[in-house]
């Protein structure tokens, strides 16, 4: 009778352990499925804290992000208070814009590098934006201001919206962000390429009704970027992934912004000069 009993009390040990383990194993799995991202993985993140080592939080994201985006104006104030016809300010922006793009490849490659390549890339951004409003700022007087507000106002908007629910990173939802983002930048590239044999795309420049349509819907997908963005940061964070990488949700942020602010930039251009 007691070899029974203690059969029994075994067999319900390991019941219950293996409906533990169960859940932990569907809890990770929900948790990678929501994230999209194979190399956020639970495991992953789970042998940095059993390291012991510091792990990525919301706050230091934000105070990561407030950072870089200060680097970003500090630069930017240095080009746009250049003398009108300075030989410096194309140079810059040419600095800028290809080293910018060499480090934002590096770090999407190397997320454990953020620490050092986003800060250098967001002055390498400042750089560039700063020349680049400049010329807009000279073209259409009132536009960067306009630009600047619309981009920080929708981004305290979504943001608003992302923590209260009313919208939710579902994976349809992310499925149709990255669809859109991946079919506007064919769209791009095909324009590029089709550049150097001077055939122009003008739907992508032109201030047309259709062309001012195309930009808004632009607007609105590089806008809808950030939820992505505000959802892998807040997914990285519940799952424990190692204090770099707060400088790697900055750096997400940080892109979705500047490729924001062109975006609303090229609309109030095209809305500036149907005024002509």
């Amino acid at each position: 009778g007691y070899s029974i009993s203690r059969t029994n009390r075994n067999k319900q040990s390991f019941k219950s352990h293996e409906k533990k383990n169960r859940g932990l194993y569907m809890r990770n799995k929900h948790l990678s499925f929501r994230s999209g991202n194979p190399a956020l993985n639970a495991n992953t993140f789970a042998s940095y804290a059993s390291k012991g080592s510091q792990t990525m939080t919301i706050m230091g994201t934000v105070n990561k992000t407030a950072l870089a985006l200060l680097l970003l104006m500090t630069t930017a104030l240095f080009t746009w208070n250049l003398p009108a016809g300075d030989p410096r300010a194309s140079g810059l922006m040419g600095l800028g814009f290809i080293g910018g793009f060499v480090l934002a490849i590096v770090t999407a490659f190397k997320h454990s590098w953020a620490r050092f390549t986003v800060p250098l890339y967001a002055l390498l951004q400042g750089l560039a934006l700063g020349g680049l409003s400049k010329i807009f700022e000279s073209m259409y007087p009132g536009i960067v201001n306009q630009a600047v507000m619309l981009t920080f106002g929708t981004l305290g908007s979504l943001l608003l919206a992302y923590k209260s629910g009313l919208i939710k990173a579902t994976e349809n939802f992310k499925l149709g962000v990255v669809a859109a983002t991946g079919g506007l930048f064919f769209v791009y590239l095909l324009s590029w390429i089709l550049g150097f044999f001077n055939i122009a795309v003008p739907i992508i420049s032109s201030n047309s009704n259709m062309g001012i349509l195309f930009s808004v819907g632009v607007v609105v997908i590089a806008a809808l970027n950030l939820v992505l963005d505000f959802d892998f940061i807040e997914e990285a964070s519940e799952k424990g992934a190692p204090s770099y990488m707060e400088w790697y949700g900055a750096f997400g942020l940080l892109v979705t912004l500047i490729w924001l602010y062109l975006e609303i930039l090229r609309l109030l251009a095209k809305l500036y000069s149907r005024r002509d």
